[in-house]
């Protein structure tokens, strides 16, 4: 019995280190959870998203294709922005890792929005120019901020539903 206990709170504790995420054990935000998981959804949307964007700069769609793909990574950029505002609301009552979570989803989310913005702002300026090196570079860029921010809540998400499966193991193993 108390190896089986040894090698859970090892393994936990090998599990946590690899996302460099501190465990600490108690009561979890259900709210941030739900947000967190939210977010994620969009992420995944916003990610796709830009996936398209990239993917339109190998061929020759017109200014207005590009217009309406941005148009829908802007709506997914203001719902995350809007489950960050309600996560930060919550922050206090989460655990350590929900708080980091929140505090490393803030500037990802940020960085989206302006390289997003900036994009709009050079595709209004530059109708004729969508082939040019310069609007597939924001692109780009685009594509690898909404990759990075997705992995990240995905990161969070998925160790967060790790931990719950823990605790329920360790509950019902009477650990």
């Amino acid at each position: 019995m108390i190896q089986r206990k040894t090698f859970l709170t090892l393994a936990m504790a090998v599990i946590a280190g690899s996302f460099a995420i501190p465990y600490v054990s108690g009561a979890e935000s259900p709210e941030i959870n739900k947000l967190l998981a939210d977010t994620k959804s969009q992420a995944v949307q916003l990610a796709a998203d830009a996936d398209s964007l990239q993917s339109f700069t190998r061929s020759s769609l017109d200014w207005q294709t590009y217009a309406r793909q941005l148009d829908s990574m802007k709506a997914h950029i203001n719902a995350a922005g809007k489950l960050l505002a309600q996560l930060k609301d919550a922050e206090a009552t989460g655990e350590p890792w929900q708080q980091e979570a929140i505090r490393r989803i803030e500037p990802l989310l940020q960085d989206m929005a302006d390289n997003t913005s900036t994009t709009i702002k050079y595709l209004d300026a530059n109708k004729t120019k969508v082939h040019m090196q310069e609007f597939k570079d924001l692109c780009e860029a685009n594509l690898d901020l909404a990759n990075n921010l997705e992995g990240v809540i995905r990161d969070f998400v998925n160790f967060g539903n790790a931990k719950a499966r823990y605790q329920e193991l360790k509950e019902k193993l009477e650990l």
